[in-house]
């Protein structure tokens, strides 16, 4: 009896399907399909809950995107102030005073822009008021020009057709979409200066924060790396601060040997304007032609073209070599930088373009060209 039993027992493990048979070894009554199906069901959940997350992840950043890009424009601003802040703190000053003297300049040099800008500005729009009562009479005149050419094209009846049908309504919808844009920009320029004050008083501590995401070992060498970058952004800025400034003395002096008025205000318009890439020197050339208009159009058409020829030269002479020399970036690079960031994130894209482009250079000459030269 126990030889008989001692003979089953390998016929009768014998007999057990194996690994390839319909039973898992180990898991009596469990049938690998079985178990090979809830696997899968549970490998197609936890995809379709990662879709789901991430499609979750993606209209959320969507529906803050304005808010990011404002927070983004509010760092850059802060690190391409930091060298001036760290100037002041080098000389014997705390960095939260550092901080409001930078911010004091910064109003100083707004408040003497606005009093350029402002007193033309006033004087224009009480000369086009005080110029609308005649208008008006001459509209009745028919023998003046407004008042032939209201007789041919009937203006005023029209108007008021288009007011009294519905033009109303749309003149009140204007006047609110421009006060929910005037408040907006308001409300974002609020956040941007918050936003800058507070990156700027707790820029070292950010860092430290930062940094404590990499590992102890590689955190000095991190250091020195990220504190390249900034500097690099903080000439970065002087660059494109003495782009701006090219581009000022240039309209100052164009418009003072035309006799296009108000030279000066206009000059420091078009250096503020030129700060912004890609459509801030167009935006700036187009109103200093329409000032140029008020002399005459032959030198508002010249105008035109000097701002066409300048923003050439600008786009792929000064700005490249200028860039060259203050963050050691390639001419191509920086064109194609800004093009690229233009068409991906707009004007705030076309700012930090160049930065960007500077960190990943020095990432790459440390750690990845670094290994590539050495293997």
């Amino acid at each position: 009896m126990g030889a008989d039993g001692e003979g089953r027992e390998p016929e009768r493990a014998a007999a057990e399907p194996g690994p390839s048979g319909g039973r898992v070894r180990g898991m009596p009554g469990v049938n690998r399909k079985a178990a090979g199906g809830r696997s899968w069901f549970a490998v197609g959940f936890s995809l379709g809950l990662g879709a789901t997350l991430a499609w979750l992840t993606v209209q959320t950043v969507l529906e803050v995107g304005s808010l990011l890009t404002l927070l983004l424009l509010a760092v850059f601003l802060a690190l391409a102030l930091e060298p001036v802040v760290v100037w002041l703190t080098g000389h014997r000053m705390r960095r939260g005073w550092a901080v409001a003297v930078v911010l004091v300049l910064l109003l100083a040099l707004f408040a003497g822009f606005l009093a350029l800008v402002v007193p033309p500005a006033a004087d224009e729009i009480n000369a086009l008021v005080k110029a609308v009562p005649g208008w008006l009479r001459d509209l009745h005149d028919h023998n003046s020009t407004l008042g032939r050419f209201e007789d041919r094209y009937h203006l005023v009846e029209k108007a008021k057709q288009q007011f009294s049908s519905g033009g109303a309504a749309g003149l009140a919808g204007g006047l609110l979409g421009a006060g929910k844009f005037v408040v907006g920009a308001v409300t974002s320029a609020a956040i941007v200066i918050v936003v800058t004050v507070y990156v700027m008083a707790f820029l070292p501590g950010l860092k430290r924060f930062c940094l404590r995401f990499v590992a102890a070992s590689k955190r000095p060498h991190t250091q020195e790396v990220t504190e390249e970058v900034l500097n690099r952004v903080g000439r970065y800025m002087l660059g494109n601060i003495a782009t701006s400034v090219i581009a000022g003395a240039a309209t100052f002096v164009w418009c003072a040997v035309l006799g296009v008025p108000y030279p000066a205000a206009l000059g420091v318009f078009i250096a503020l304007m030129d700060l912004i890439p890609i459509v801030g020197s167009t935006i700036g050339g187009l109103v200093v032609s329409l000032v140029a208009l008020s002399v005459s159009f032959p030198v508002a058409l010249a105008t035109a073209g000097f701002y066409v020829g300048f923003r050439l030269a600008e786009d792929y002479l000064i700005v490249p070599r200028v860039m060259k020399f203050a963050v050691d970036v390639h001419p191509l690079v920086t064109v194609v930088g800004v093009l690229i960031g233009g068409a991906l994130l707009g004007v705030i894209g076309a700012l930090v373009a160049i930065p960007a482009a500077v960190a990943i250079g020095i990432v790459l000459d440390e750690h990845v060209f670094s290994r590539t030269d050495a293997s």
